[in-house]
């Protein structure tokens, strides 16, 4: 019988749509030491780090429970656009996004700590930016610190006039879809 249900991440972000969506959980960040070497995006790829960091909090836990790890990409041309580094890395990844459209792909896994079994889900959304002006690029970066967020730029805060739009589920573009994330629960039950 599981117990708990954990989210391995420390995003704010997360936890708001898990408190949303009724989710009964608990906080554990995950130890697990993100690889950034790779900037080509798969969805291997992503579905291997929001595992890996579920499974490195299973040793952590101490009765039956889910465990939740979850990664978000921000991907321009097959490129994965992680955080930046710096205002200067922030300032360069807006410019690149500014007028083009990309894709967000958040990676979800549930596993299960006694019996080992997990369930991964992805979803991917798609976001439109406006052209941005340097004004607008600088303003956004030392109003909103962007600074721990993929692809620099965090879609619930953006002011008008900054994105165009976008098709798919917003809440995947925040961080988790909160859908796919109770169809995964669902099945690991």
């Amino acid at each position: 019988m599981v117990g708990k249900i954990i989210l391995a991440s420390s995003s704010p972000r997360r936890a708001d749509i898990l408190k949303k969506a009724k989710i009964e959980f608990e906080i554990m960040p995950s130890p697990y030491i993100e690889d950034h070497t790779t900037t080509v995006f798969s969805y291997e790829f992503i579905e291997n780090l929001a595992y890996n960091k579920a499974k490195a909090v299973v040793p952590l836990v101490k009765e039956p429970s889910l465990i939740i790890g979850a990664d978000t990409v921000v991907v321009l041309d097959n490129e994965i656009l992680g955080k930046p580094n710096g205002k200067s890395g922030a300032y360069e990844m807006l410019k690149k996004l500014s007028g083009k459209t990309h894709f967000v792909v958040t990676s979800i896994v549930v596993i299960n700590s006694e019996t080992g079994e997990f369930k991964k889900n992805s979803t991917t959304s798609h976001v439109t930016f406006e052209n941005l002006s340097n004004e607008q690029i600088y303003y956004y970066i030392e109003n909103f610190k962007p600074f721990d967020k993929a692809g620099s730029y965090g879609i619930q805060e953006m002011p008008e006039g900054y994105i165009k739009s976008y098709t798919g589920n917003l809440e995947n573009i925040i961080g988790i879809s909160s859908d796919s994330l109770k169809e995964l629960l669902n099945y690991c039950l």
